[in-house]
């Protein structure tokens, strides 16, 4: 049995099908209920990530644990050690966890802290682990769904700063070969697309899907910060701020991760638009 938290977003709703599809019994975990109509061998149940109390009877008869830390879970909850001894406890033998590039690229950002404590954590809790350190990743862009939809504008900031940002299936379909497959023991994955891209270039790639002109429109610094601040906690912003206008080199590579654990290219953004054009129509 399989438990994937955060099932409901954008590597978990891919996640959870593709482990379903291959025959996996998947409990699929959320902090909400889940609509009914699920795939045969999906299982929902409602959860708190950052409590292991509220995870053990979940956990209960757990083989594999893919674990995702979603919104607030990023900067606050139990120390991560208690959540992986609930896991070992349950007889889990294999933990994934989505992790993020700047965990290693930018070790002392305080928007990151959490997420190095939960590596560490997974690391000392023996048992065989897998952790994956993606890049930007393409959904993002979801933030321009309305501007889109209802002026056909994209409004961003660092308009040609480019970096390769990743499509969450790709996450997906590499979480899911760790969590089933062999040979990934102890590994650490660095998942990108296929080439850098650009905001300037994504609104582009925008237009071109949808037929019609996108225009784009360059938000200062500040502009950005306040939109940001909307959502996100203001001590996550500026480190959000400069990696996405002034990325360092490690930032800005390609990674060969998602093919070589594939066999097959990482699916580049357009893909990604094509799947969930509706959003922006």
């Amino acid at each position: 049995m399989i438990v994937v938290t955060g099932a409901t977003g954008n590597i978990g709703r891919t996640l959870v099908p593709l482990l379903a599809g291959a025959g996996e019994e998947v409990v699929a975990v959320s902090r909400r209920p889940q609509p009914a109509g699920s795939a045969a061998g999906v299982r929902h149940a409602v959860a708190d990530l950052g409590s292991a109390a509220s995870m053990r009877p979940v956990l209960d008869g757990a083989d594999a644990l893919f674990l995702l830390l979603g919104g607030e879970l990023n900067g606050h909850g139990e120390h991560p050690a208690a959540l992986l001894d609930a896991a070992v406890d349950a007889g889990v033998k294999r933990v994934v966890l989505v992790s993020s590039q700047v965990s290693a690229t930018r070790p002392d950002a305080p928007s990151h802290h959490r997420l190095r404590r939960f590596e560490a954590a997974v690391r000392g809790s023996g048992v065989d682990h897998t952790i994956l350190r993606p890049a930007g990743f393409a959904s993002n862009a979801f933030a321009w769904a309305e501007s889109v939809r209802t002026r056909r504008v994209v409004l961003a900031p660092f308009a040609d700063v480019a970096l390769p940002v990743v499509d969450p299936a790709d996450i997906a379909e590499v979480a899911a070969a760790a969590l089933t497959g062999p040979g990934h023991a102890g590994r650490v994955y660095e998942l990108t697309g296929p080439e850098a891209v650009s905001p300037r270039r994504q609104a582009e790639v925008l237009a071109g899907a949808l037929g019609e002109e996108v225009a784009f429109v360059e938000l200062s610094r500040a502009e950005a910060h306040a939109h940001l601040a909307r959502f996100m906690p203001e001590e996550v912003i500026g480190g959000t701020l400069d990696v996405l206008g002034v990325p360092l080199p490690a930032e800005r590579v390609v990674s060969p991760d998602v093919a070589t654990v594939l066999g097959r290219p990482a699916g580049p953004f357009a893909d990604w638009v094509t799947r969930n054009l509706p959003a922006f129509r």
